[in-house]
């Protein structure tokens, strides 16, 4: 345990103590915090988070240890994370290592003793930002400086970074008590998925209701997806701005008009406003976390709903073709939109919510809906 400190590129800086130091001993990226409660082990292992620094609001992080059935990826992915206090035991049934053997073996940089409070209330005040964190005696000036020297996160490839990069099959279905992770042999419809960052518990949502899942990498041509004649086109969640994915948002343009019916979650409905015309802007310090009100304004529905994003869609910049679904009612941004002419629908918030609420698990049916229809 050393020595640490988190600066802030408006010139905050917090001490605490390391309990992973990473590869490198140090780290950079954007400041973000969320307010979940439990899912440490899923929010570290989202793509959604490459090229950021995770504050957790909860006063302990760590009781339950980790494991190796939770996680939806195959590694690590934020560039640093800070907790207000991480305990020397824990416990769970199915924990197999403590949260920092788990940092130190994804060569994480991890502190503690922070006074998360205070960061939080600088985030939501000035909203997200650069920051480092440094173990040993670093000074705050030099902590501040490196701070600002951190590229932006618009500046960065990070869907390149964290889709897989060949094409691959996913038949897993999700977990189930007393036992665990089945494969799904039969299926109905075949989909093409474009992994900009994708979370497992999304892909095995589709495969529970019977969708065999064909994955693209983030750079797949239209032409190629089009190749395995698919029944239905999903777009991934994703790390960064999508402003930047002029090549990704082209081919969806050429494949809005085919009539396959497109869902989109997270990044995947942002690349969607860009496709339809629309633009989307930056949230002033994002929403993350597990409690996020959101209304179905077709069902009157109010869902509460686990989110894990810093852009929104402009509703002024959305062509008339397009109908908003669903909003926040923390914020009012654009949670949820459909094509009035296409079978293109697609959600802001993380429906698979693993752990977390399943309020909104009906748009995984609802596209399934729309491919059976699409076949009659």
């Amino acid at each position: 345990m050393e020595k640490a400190i988190l600066a802030l590129e408006n010139g905050h800086f917090f001490y605490g103590w390391t309990f992973s130091k990473g590869a490198k001993g140090e780290t950079g990226g954007e400041v973000i915090f969320n307010t979940s409660m439990t899912g440490y082990q899923e929010i570290l292992t989202d793509p959604s988070y490459k090229g950021q620094i995770v504050v957790m609001t909860p006063s302990e992080v760590g009781n339950y240890g980790v494991n190796f059935e939770d996680p939806q990826s195959e590694k690590v992915w934020v560039n640093g994370f800070v907790v207000k206090d991480i305990p020397q035991v824990y416990s769970n049934y199915r924990a197999t290592k403590s949260l920092q053997e788990y940092l130190n073996d994804n060569d994480v940089v991890g502190i503690f003793g922070v006074d998360t409070r205070a960061v939080v209330r600088i985030l939501r005040n000035y909203g997200v930002m650069k920051g480092y964190i440094g173990i040993g005696n670093i000074s705050p000036q030099e902590a501040v400086r490196k701070a600002r020297s951190i590229p932006d996160i618009s500046e960065l490839d990070l869907v390149a970074q964290v889709s897989r990069k060949e094409e691959y099959r996913w038949t897993q279905k999700s977990w189930k008590w007393l036992v665990g992770y089945q494969e799904q042999t039969e299926f109905k419809y075949k989909v093409a998925v474009i992994d900009y960052g994708v979370k497992r518990d999304i892909l095995r949502l589709l495969v529970d209701r019977g969708l065999e899942l064909v994955c693209f990498p983030y750079n797949v041509s239209a032409e190629e997806v089009l190749s395995i004649s698919p029944d239905g086109i999903f777009l991934s969640n994703g790390p960064g701005d999508p402003a930047t994915l002029k090549y990704q948002i082209d081919q969806i343009k050429k494949l809005i008009p085919k009539g396959i019916p497109m869902f989109g979650i997270c990044l995947g409905h942002q690349l969607l406003s860009w496709a339809f015309g629309g633009r989307t802007y930056k949230l002033e310090f994002g929403h993350h976390g597990g409690n996020h009100p959101v209304k179905n304004l077709k069902t009157g529905r109010v869902e509460i709903t686990a989110q894990n994003h810093n852009y929104a869609t402009d509703e002024t910049k959305l062509p008339q073709d397009i109908e908003i679904t669903h909003i926040n009612l923390n914020d009012n941004t654009i949670e949820g939109m459909r094509h009035k002419n296409y079978p293109v629908f697609s959600i802001q918030h993380h429906p698979e919510a693993a752990p977390g609420p399943h309020d909104s698990f009906n748009v995984f049916d609802e596209f399934l809906r729309l491919i059976k229809e699409s076949k009659t």
